[in-house]
């Protein structure tokens, strides 16, 4: 007689670091992904931790940007050939100029947003700056957010149209510098014909009138302890020294109607 027996061999004992394990394996499956949260950990090291991409970045890396236009920003103060305290709000225009250069020879971009809110600062960073953008041939298109102040009308009116928003403001001033200063008539020379070139660029960008700017620079009334003039964004736009007041949907409205007639007319602005 043959009998059939089902010999079954003995299970692994259930311990409690099996029961950790197989926990630990499961809410690793089901744990949901922040999306404000991303981990540059690879296989070879283990012990980079993650970084909080709002907190650390400021930038959502699940929000992709439009590709075809560059966005520059200019912020707090623009520093030049001498670095500011670690404290201030910079912009370096070493940063900038490299952005602008890029933007003019990569094929896949179209336009440039320029968006200011600054309190000016070096004058021969601003001015380079300036004189780059307004030099390039893709649309460009500025808009003031907060203000525009000293430099930063420069770089305003450097773009083909110009935005202000209806709290926007600027300052018109003329140069000035700290420091030591030698008091003899060519440092006047000097600091004028600085002012001149600052002048003339902006007349020639803008519609304003250039005796109507001086007078607005060389004001004594209306700041005090100061020379020059704060203006609104209305006055801003009645004098001609921007185009029109509107927040970033008309900026970027009005670059893709630049990009349109920039793309019919062969290239040619």
């Amino acid at each position: 007689m043959e009998y059939n027996i089902d010999i079954q061999q003995p299970t692994e004992p259930t311990s409690f670091n099996n029961m950790d394990i197989k926990r630990k394996e499961q809410s690793q499956k089901t744990e949901p992904v922040n999306p404000f949260v991303f981990s540059s950990r690879s296989n070879t090291s283990s012990s980079e931790q993650p970084i909080e991409n709002v907190k650390q970045v400021g930038s959502v890396t699940e929000v992709a940007p439009v590709k075809d236009i560059c966005f520059i920003s200019i912020i707090g103060e623009i520093e030049g050939h001498t670095s500011l305290p670690p404290q201030s709000k910079t912009t370096k225009y070493e940063h900038i100029i490299p952005m602008i250069i890029g933007a003019e020879m990569d094929p896949q971009i179209k336009g440039v947003l320029l968006l200011i809110n600054t309190v000016g600062g070096d004058v021969e960073a601003g001015l380079a700056i300036s004189e780059l953008i307004a030099s390039i041939t893709k649309p460009t298109v500025s808009i003031v957010l907060g203000g525009g102040h000293s430099i930063g009308t420069a770089l305003a009116v450097s773009a083909q149209y110009s935005f202000i928003t209806p709290t926007g403001t600027m300052t018109i001033h003329p140069i000035r510098t700290t420091g030591f200063v030698i008091g003899v008539p060519q440092t006047f020379r000097h600091f004028q014909k600085m002012q001149e070139r600052i002048t003339n660029f902006i007349v020639m960008n803008s519609n304003v009138d250039k005796d109507a700017f001086l007078n607005y620079m060389y004001d004594t009334d209306e700041i005090a302890n100061d020379v020059g003039t704060v203006l609104n964004a209305q006055e801003v736009v009645d004098i001609g020294l921007i185009d029109e007041i509107g927040g970033f949907s008309s900026a970027m409205q009005k670059l893709r109607d630049l990009i349109d007639e920039f793309e019919k007319g062969d290239g040619k602005a």
